[in-house]
Protein backbone atom coordinates (compact mmCIF):
# COMPACT_ATOMS: atom_id res chain seq x y z
CA UNK A 1 0.00 0.00 0.00
CA UNK A 2 1.27 3.23 -0.99
CA UNK A 3 0.79 6.83 0.53
CA UNK A 4 2.12 10.18 0.28
CA UNK A 5 2.35 10.73 4.15
CA UNK A 6 2.76 7.72 6.85
CA UNK A 7 2.76 8.70 10.31
CA UNK A 8 3.58 5.53 12.30
CA UNK A 9 2.01 6.19 15.95
CA UNK A 10 -1.09 7.51 16.70
CA UNK A 11 -0.12 9.83 19.94
CA UNK A 12 -0.92 13.63 19.94
CA UNK A 13 2.05 13.87 17.99
CA UNK A 14 1.09 11.86 15.26
CA UNK A 15 -2.33 12.57 15.30
CA UNK A 16 -2.08 16.36 15.62
CA UNK A 17 0.42 15.59 12.28
CA UNK A 18 -2.34 14.28 10.94
CA UNK A 19 -5.34 16.81 11.69
CA UNK A 20 -2.93 19.77 10.17
CA UNK A 21 -1.96 18.03 7.06
CA UNK A 22 -5.58 17.11 6.40
CA UNK A 23 -6.22 20.77 7.29
CA UNK A 24 -3.47 22.09 4.37
CA UNK A 25 -4.79 19.64 1.95
CA UNK A 26 -8.02 21.53 2.45
CA UNK A 27 -6.43 25.00 2.69
CA UNK A 28 -4.32 24.50 -0.35
CA UNK A 29 -6.90 22.04 -2.09
CA UNK A 30 -4.66 19.60 -2.55
CA UNK A 31 -4.93 15.70 -1.85
CA UNK A 32 -2.17 14.29 -0.31
CA UNK A 33 -2.83 10.50 0.96
CA UNK A 34 -2.06 10.63 4.77
CA UNK A 35 -1.87 7.36 6.58
CA UNK A 36 -1.72 6.80 10.41
CA UNK A 37 -0.98 3.35 11.90
CA UNK A 38 -1.01 2.33 16.01
CA UNK A 39 0.43 -0.33 17.17
CA UNK A 40 -2.97 -0.77 20.03
CA UNK A 41 -6.32 -2.67 19.05
CA UNK A 42 -7.91 1.08 19.67
CA UNK A 43 -6.87 4.31 19.45
CA UNK A 44 -5.11 5.36 22.64
CA UNK A 45 -5.38 2.01 24.27
CA UNK A 46 -1.93 1.91 25.26
CA UNK A 47 -1.69 6.16 25.99
CA UNK A 48 -0.57 6.40 29.37
CA UNK A 49 -0.25 9.78 31.04
CA UNK A 50 -0.58 12.01 33.92
CA UNK A 51 -1.85 14.11 32.07
CA UNK A 52 -2.23 17.81 32.49
CA UNK A 53 -2.80 19.47 29.58
CA UNK A 54 -1.19 22.92 28.36
CA UNK A 55 -3.71 24.00 25.32
CA UNK A 56 -1.59 26.48 23.78
CA UNK A 57 -1.11 23.88 20.70
CA UNK A 58 -4.71 23.01 20.91
CA UNK A 59 -5.33 26.44 20.58
CA UNK A 60 -3.72 26.79 17.02
CA UNK A 61 -4.91 23.45 16.12
CA UNK A 62 -8.32 23.36 16.57
CA UNK A 63 -9.41 27.30 17.74
CA UNK A 64 -12.75 25.61 18.24
CA UNK A 65 -12.22 22.90 20.64
CA UNK A 66 -14.57 23.98 22.64
CA UNK A 67 -17.50 23.69 20.57
CA UNK A 68 -16.20 20.30 19.30
CA UNK A 69 -16.46 18.87 23.04
CA UNK A 70 -12.53 18.41 23.22
CA UNK A 71 -13.09 16.19 27.08
CA UNK A 72 -11.26 19.07 28.46
CA UNK A 73 -13.62 18.72 31.81
CA UNK A 74 -11.33 19.83 34.24
CA UNK A 75 -9.63 23.22 34.28
CA UNK A 76 -6.95 23.24 37.29
CA UNK A 77 -8.16 25.41 40.34
CA UNK A 78 -5.63 23.77 42.78
CA UNK A 79 -2.41 23.67 42.79
CA UNK A 80 0.37 22.79 45.29
CA UNK A 81 3.95 21.49 45.61
CA UNK A 82 5.64 20.08 48.17
CA UNK A 83 9.04 18.53 49.49
CA UNK A 84 7.72 15.57 51.57
CA UNK A 85 9.19 13.62 55.02
CA UNK A 86 8.43 10.36 55.94
CA UNK A 87 6.24 11.51 57.89
CA UNK A 88 5.07 15.65 57.36
CA UNK A 89 5.46 18.18 54.27
CA UNK A 90 6.73 21.32 53.50
CA UNK A 91 5.32 23.66 50.83
CA UNK A 92 7.16 24.85 48.40
CA UNK A 93 7.71 27.90 45.77
CA UNK A 94 6.60 27.02 42.78
CA UNK A 95 8.83 27.91 39.56
CA UNK A 96 7.10 29.48 36.47
CA UNK A 97 6.88 26.43 34.71
CA UNK A 98 4.99 24.53 37.14
CA UNK A 99 2.46 27.25 37.73
CA UNK A 100 -1.05 25.52 35.90
CA UNK A 101 -3.58 28.19 35.89
CA UNK A 102 -5.25 27.79 32.58
CA UNK A 103 -4.23 24.40 32.22
CA UNK A 104 -7.01 21.23 32.43
CA UNK A 105 -6.52 17.59 33.99
CA UNK A 106 -7.27 15.07 30.94
CA UNK A 107 -7.27 11.45 30.33
CA UNK A 108 -4.97 11.30 27.30
CA UNK A 109 -5.92 8.13 25.96
CA UNK A 110 -9.63 10.11 25.60
CA UNK A 111 -7.85 12.89 24.55
CA UNK A 112 -6.07 11.09 21.64
CA UNK A 113 -9.32 9.22 20.95
CA UNK A 114 -11.07 12.59 20.09
CA UNK A 115 -8.25 13.51 18.28
CA UNK A 116 -8.29 10.62 15.77
CA UNK A 117 -11.97 11.29 15.01
CA UNK A 118 -10.83 15.01 14.15
CA UNK A 119 -8.52 13.43 12.01
CA UNK A 120 -10.90 10.94 10.44
CA UNK A 121 -13.18 13.25 9.80
CA UNK A 122 -10.80 15.54 7.77
CA UNK A 123 -9.52 12.37 5.66
CA UNK A 124 -6.94 10.87 7.50
CA UNK A 125 -6.88 6.81 7.01
CA UNK A 126 -6.28 5.85 10.43
CA UNK A 127 -5.69 1.84 10.97
CA UNK A 128 -5.24 0.97 14.59
CA UNK A 129 -3.93 -2.85 15.93
CA UNK A 130 -0.84 -2.42 12.69
CA UNK A 131 2.44 -2.47 14.59
CA UNK A 132 5.31 -1.38 12.87
CA UNK A 133 7.85 -4.20 13.22
CA UNK A 134 10.56 -2.85 10.33
CA UNK A 135 11.78 0.17 8.43
CA UNK A 136 12.13 -0.55 5.00
CA UNK A 137 15.01 1.35 3.12
CA UNK A 138 15.81 1.93 -0.62
CA UNK A 139 19.26 3.62 -0.95
CA UNK A 140 19.55 4.34 2.34
CA UNK A 141 16.74 6.38 2.09
CA UNK A 142 13.24 5.71 4.62
CA UNK A 143 10.70 4.41 1.93
CA UNK A 144 7.84 3.32 4.73
CA UNK A 145 7.63 0.63 7.02
CA UNK A 146 6.33 -3.42 7.53
CA UNK A 147 4.09 -4.04 9.94
CA UNK A 148 3.86 -7.17 12.18
CA UNK A 149 2.66 -10.55 10.55
CA UNK A 150 -0.89 -11.15 12.85
CA UNK A 151 -2.73 -14.47 13.39
CA UNK A 152 0.44 -16.04 15.08
CA UNK A 153 0.54 -18.55 17.90
CA UNK A 154 2.06 -18.38 21.59
CA UNK A 155 5.22 -20.32 19.74
CA UNK A 156 5.31 -18.32 16.63
CA UNK A 157 3.81 -20.58 14.21
CA UNK A 158 0.93 -19.69 11.86
CA UNK A 159 -2.49 -20.43 12.54
CA UNK A 160 -5.33 -20.56 10.38
CA UNK A 161 -5.95 -16.25 10.69
CA UNK A 162 -2.25 -16.04 9.87
CA UNK A 163 -1.72 -12.39 7.51
CA UNK A 164 2.14 -11.94 6.76
CA UNK A 165 2.91 -8.03 7.48
CA UNK A 166 2.19 -4.95 5.27
CA UNK A 167 4.46 -2.88 3.41
CA UNK A 168 3.65 0.36 4.00
CA UNK A 169 5.44 2.43 1.42
CA UNK A 170 5.29 6.65 1.87
CA UNK A 171 7.13 9.55 0.44
CA UNK A 172 7.57 10.90 3.81
CA UNK A 173 7.54 8.93 6.87
CA UNK A 174 7.06 10.60 10.33
CA UNK A 175 8.16 8.77 13.27
CA UNK A 176 5.55 9.44 16.57
CA UNK A 177 6.10 6.25 18.65
CA UNK A 178 6.82 7.83 22.39
CA UNK A 179 9.96 7.54 24.42
CA UNK A 180 12.54 4.80 23.29
CA UNK A 181 10.25 3.97 20.23
CA UNK A 182 11.54 0.90 18.99
CA UNK A 183 12.15 1.73 15.44
CA UNK A 184 12.89 5.33 16.42
CA UNK A 185 15.80 4.21 18.09
CA UNK A 186 16.89 2.08 15.51
CA UNK A 187 17.13 5.39 13.35
CA UNK A 188 18.62 7.15 15.74
CA UNK A 189 21.44 4.67 15.78
CA UNK A 190 21.53 4.17 12.04
CA UNK A 191 21.45 7.70 10.90
CA UNK A 192 24.10 9.00 14.11
CA UNK A 193 21.47 11.17 14.62
CA UNK A 194 22.06 11.90 18.53
CA UNK A 195 25.77 12.28 17.52
CA UNK A 196 26.60 16.30 18.47
CA UNK A 197 23.56 16.03 21.22
CA UNK A 198 24.00 14.96 24.93
CA UNK A 199 22.76 11.07 25.90
CA UNK A 200 19.29 11.23 26.90
CA UNK A 201 18.61 10.38 30.09
CA UNK A 202 15.25 8.96 30.89
CA UNK A 203 12.54 8.70 33.91
CA UNK A 204 10.54 5.52 34.71
CA UNK A 205 6.87 6.73 35.27
CA UNK A 206 4.24 4.23 37.49
CA UNK A 207 0.07 5.73 37.39
CA UNK A 208 -2.50 4.12 39.17
CA UNK A 209 -6.04 5.39 38.44
CA UNK A 210 -8.10 5.66 41.46
CA UNK A 211 -11.82 6.40 42.22
CA UNK A 212 -12.01 7.48 45.90
CA UNK A 213 -15.05 8.61 48.46
CA UNK A 214 -16.87 12.29 46.72
CA UNK A 215 -16.40 13.57 50.19
CA UNK A 216 -12.59 13.46 49.60
CA UNK A 217 -12.50 14.63 46.27
CA UNK A 218 -11.11 18.01 45.01
CA UNK A 219 -12.13 18.37 40.93
CA UNK A 220 -9.57 19.99 39.11
CA UNK A 221 -6.78 19.98 41.96
CA UNK A 222 -3.10 19.28 41.20
CA UNK A 223 -0.28 18.07 43.86
CA UNK A 224 3.85 17.36 42.70
CA UNK A 225 6.00 16.15 45.52
CA UNK A 226 9.66 15.69 45.85
CA UNK A 227 11.68 13.98 48.70
CA UNK A 228 10.30 10.86 50.99
CA UNK A 229 10.83 7.96 49.81
CA UNK A 230 13.41 8.99 47.37
CA UNK A 231 17.20 9.33 48.78
CA UNK A 232 18.58 12.58 48.52
CA UNK A 233 20.63 11.39 45.83
CA UNK A 234 17.74 10.34 43.46
CA UNK A 235 16.13 12.22 41.45
CA UNK A 236 12.31 11.98 41.04
CA UNK A 237 9.14 13.30 42.41
CA UNK A 238 5.22 12.54 42.31
CA UNK A 239 2.17 13.95 40.62
CA UNK A 240 -1.74 13.54 42.11
CA UNK A 241 -4.09 14.84 39.56
CA UNK A 242 -7.60 14.96 40.70
CA UNK A 243 -10.32 15.34 37.49
CA UNK A 244 -14.42 14.57 37.47
CA UNK A 245 -16.19 11.70 38.48
CA UNK A 246 -14.36 11.12 41.56
CA UNK A 247 -11.22 10.37 40.09
CA UNK A 248 -7.70 10.52 40.83
CA UNK A 249 -4.66 9.97 38.64
CA UNK A 250 -1.77 9.13 41.12
CA UNK A 251 1.72 8.23 39.65
CA UNK A 252 5.61 8.69 41.10
CA UNK A 253 8.53 9.35 38.34
CA UNK A 254 12.21 7.72 39.19
CA UNK A 255 15.21 9.37 37.22
CA UNK A 256 16.70 5.85 35.57
CA UNK A 257 20.11 7.63 36.84
CA UNK A 258 19.67 6.55 40.39
CA UNK A 259 23.10 4.91 41.97
CA UNK A 260 21.32 2.50 43.98
CA UNK A 261 20.54 -0.93 42.22
CA UNK A 262 18.38 -1.83 45.25
CA UNK A 263 16.21 0.80 44.67
CA UNK A 264 12.59 -0.65 43.23
CA UNK A 265 10.31 2.25 40.89
CA UNK A 266 7.56 -0.22 41.91
CA UNK A 267 8.00 -0.41 45.60
CA UNK A 268 8.78 3.06 45.75
CA UNK A 269 5.92 3.98 44.65
CA UNK A 270 3.71 1.64 47.21
CA UNK A 271 5.79 3.39 50.05
CA UNK A 272 4.63 6.78 48.91
CA UNK A 273 0.84 6.45 48.86
CA UNK A 274 1.51 5.55 52.59
CA UNK A 275 2.73 9.13 53.33
CA UNK A 276 -0.58 10.78 55.31
CA UNK A 277 -1.93 13.43 52.99
CA UNK A 278 -1.33 10.67 50.53
CA UNK A 279 -3.35 8.20 52.39
CA UNK A 280 -5.86 10.70 53.35
CA UNK A 281 -6.59 11.27 49.55
CA UNK A 282 -6.86 7.57 48.59
CA UNK A 283 -8.72 5.72 52.08
CA UNK A 284 -11.57 4.17 51.20
CA UNK A 285 -11.04 4.51 47.58
CA UNK A 286 -10.61 1.58 44.93
CA UNK A 287 -7.38 1.20 42.54
CA UNK A 288 -9.32 0.83 38.86
CA UNK A 289 -6.23 1.09 36.55
CA UNK A 290 -2.66 1.16 36.41
CA UNK A 291 0.12 1.55 34.44
CA UNK A 292 3.91 2.62 33.31
CA UNK A 293 5.95 4.05 30.71
CA UNK A 294 9.41 5.48 29.73
CA UNK A 295 9.81 9.48 30.03
CA UNK A 296 12.50 11.68 28.35
CA UNK A 297 14.27 14.16 31.21
CA UNK A 298 16.88 14.77 28.83
CA UNK A 299 15.12 18.27 26.72
CA UNK A 300 17.08 20.46 24.82
CA UNK A 301 20.96 19.21 25.32
CA UNK A 302 19.21 15.75 24.11
CA UNK A 303 17.11 16.23 21.22
CA UNK A 304 18.57 14.34 18.47
CA UNK A 305 18.87 15.41 14.95
CA UNK A 306 15.61 15.55 13.63
CA UNK A 307 15.69 14.57 9.76
CA UNK A 308 17.14 11.65 7.82
CA UNK A 309 16.04 10.72 4.19
CA UNK A 310 12.60 9.55 3.95
CA UNK A 311 11.14 10.73 7.22
CA UNK A 312 11.28 12.96 10.49
CA UNK A 313 11.08 12.57 14.12
CA UNK A 314 8.79 13.92 16.35
CA UNK A 315 6.62 14.52 19.94
CA UNK A 316 8.62 12.09 22.63
CA UNK A 317 10.90 10.10 19.62
CA UNK A 318 12.70 13.13 19.39
CA UNK A 319 12.23 14.32 23.58
CA UNK A 320 9.98 17.17 23.64
CA UNK A 321 9.38 16.71 26.91
CA UNK A 322 9.51 19.91 28.98
CA UNK A 323 10.70 18.64 32.55
CA UNK A 324 10.30 22.48 34.31
CA UNK A 325 6.54 22.33 33.27
CA UNK A 326 6.47 18.25 33.88
CA UNK A 327 4.40 18.46 30.83
CA UNK A 328 5.30 17.20 27.51
CA UNK A 329 1.77 16.92 25.58
CA UNK A 330 1.55 20.89 23.83
CA UNK A 331 5.31 20.28 22.76
CA UNK A 332 4.45 16.81 21.05
CA UNK A 333 1.21 18.14 18.94
CA UNK A 334 3.32 21.30 18.44
CA UNK A 335 6.12 19.40 16.48
CA UNK A 336 3.90 16.86 14.79
CA UNK A 337 2.20 20.45 13.55
CA UNK A 338 5.64 21.48 11.88
CA UNK A 339 6.31 18.60 10.95
CA UNK A 340 2.81 18.89 8.43
CA UNK A 341 3.74 22.51 7.72
CA UNK A 342 7.46 21.71 6.56
CA UNK A 343 5.98 19.04 4.31
CA UNK A 344 3.32 21.58 2.70
CA UNK A 345 6.39 23.83 1.99
CA UNK A 346 8.17 21.17 0.73
CA UNK A 347 5.78 19.38 -1.83
CA UNK A 348 8.36 19.23 -4.80
CA UNK A 349 10.93 17.74 -2.55
CA UNK A 350 9.44 14.86 -1.33
CA UNK A 351 11.61 12.54 -1.69
CA UNK A 352 14.66 14.96 -0.53
CA UNK A 353 15.52 14.99 2.70
CA UNK A 354 13.24 17.88 4.75
CA UNK A 355 16.01 19.43 6.26
CA UNK A 356 14.35 22.92 6.57
CA UNK A 357 12.47 21.27 9.52
CA UNK A 358 15.31 21.30 12.33
CA UNK A 359 15.42 25.08 11.76
CA UNK A 360 11.74 25.64 11.95
CA UNK A 361 11.76 23.43 14.99
CA UNK A 362 14.32 26.24 16.31
CA UNK A 363 12.46 29.18 15.22
CA UNK A 364 9.50 27.84 17.18
CA UNK A 365 7.95 28.32 20.76
CA UNK A 366 9.37 24.43 21.15
CA UNK A 367 12.68 25.70 21.21
CA UNK A 368 12.48 28.83 23.54
CA UNK A 369 10.08 26.71 25.60
CA UNK A 370 12.60 23.58 26.41
CA UNK A 371 15.79 25.94 26.23
CA UNK A 372 14.17 27.86 29.20
CA UNK A 373 14.27 24.90 31.25
CA UNK A 374 17.12 23.21 29.99
CA UNK A 375 19.19 23.57 33.07
CA UNK A 376 16.88 22.20 35.30
CA UNK A 377 17.58 18.43 34.88
CA UNK A 378 21.25 18.53 34.59
CA UNK A 379 21.45 20.10 38.03
CA UNK A 380 19.97 17.01 39.95
CA UNK A 381 22.78 15.16 39.36
CA UNK A 382 23.97 17.01 42.30
CA UNK A 383 21.46 16.32 44.42
CA UNK A 384 18.24 17.02 45.20
CA UNK A 385 18.75 19.86 47.53
CA UNK A 386 21.36 21.32 45.24
CA UNK A 387 19.38 20.72 42.28
CA UNK A 388 16.18 22.80 44.12
CA UNK A 389 18.59 25.52 44.66
CA UNK A 390 19.97 25.99 41.34
CA UNK A 391 16.74 25.76 39.86
CA UNK A 392 15.41 28.52 41.86
CA UNK A 393 18.47 30.47 40.73
CA UNK A 394 18.10 29.73 37.16
CA UNK A 395 14.45 30.51 36.74
CA UNK A 396 13.99 32.99 38.81
CA UNK A 397 17.35 35.47 38.85
CA UNK A 398 18.32 34.41 35.02
CA UNK A 399 14.71 33.41 33.93
CA UNK A 400 15.98 30.71 31.92
CA UNK A 401 18.40 32.76 30.09
CA UNK A 402 21.85 32.11 31.59
CA UNK A 403 24.89 32.27 30.01
CA UNK A 404 25.74 29.11 30.43
CA UNK A 405 24.47 25.40 29.50
CA UNK A 406 24.71 22.47 32.09
CA UNK A 407 24.91 19.11 30.20
CA UNK A 408 23.53 15.45 30.95
CA UNK A 409 27.09 13.66 30.66
CA UNK A 410 26.73 9.60 31.36
CA UNK A 411 24.62 7.28 30.07
CA UNK A 412 21.52 6.33 32.84
CA UNK A 413 23.36 3.15 33.30
CA UNK A 414 26.90 4.25 33.82
CA UNK A 415 25.60 5.81 37.11
CA UNK A 416 24.84 2.51 38.83
CA UNK A 417 26.99 1.39 41.44
CA UNK A 418 27.86 -2.28 42.50
CA UNK A 419 25.39 -3.80 44.83
CA UNK A 420 28.34 -4.31 47.61
CA UNK A 421 28.91 -0.39 47.51
CA UNK A 422 24.99 0.44 48.01
CA UNK A 423 22.62 0.75 50.96
CA UNK A 424 20.01 -1.86 51.10
CA UNK A 425 16.61 -0.43 51.14
CA UNK A 426 14.18 -2.44 53.13
CA UNK A 427 10.29 -1.41 51.68
CA UNK A 428 7.41 -2.30 53.98
CA UNK A 429 4.95 -4.70 52.96
CA UNK A 430 1.79 -4.30 51.22
CA UNK A 431 -1.12 -3.42 53.10
CA UNK A 432 -3.33 -4.26 50.87
CA UNK A 433 -5.61 -1.30 51.11
CA UNK A 434 -2.99 1.06 49.17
Amino acid sequence: MEFDILIVGAGPAGLSAAIRLAQLNQEKQNNLSICVIDKAASIGAHILSGAVLEPRALNELIPNWQEKNALLNTPVNKDYFYHLSKTGQTRLPKIKSLKNHGNYIISLGQFCQWLAQEAESLGVNIFPGFPAEKILYENDRVIGVQTKDQGMDKNGQHTDRFQPGIHLLAKQTLFAEGCRGSLSELLIEHYQLRANADPQTYGIGLKELWEIPEEQHQTGSVLHTVGWPLHNDTYGGSFVYQFDNNKVAIGFVVGLDYKNPYLDPFKTFQQFKTHPIIRKILEGGTCIGYGARALNEGGFQSIPKLTFPGGLLIGCSAGFLNVGKIKGIHNAMKSGMLAAETIFKSLDALNSELSGFENTIKTSWIYRDLKAVRNIRPAFHKGLWKGLAYTAFDQYIFRGKAPWTLHNKQKDNETLIPARKALRINYPKPDGKL
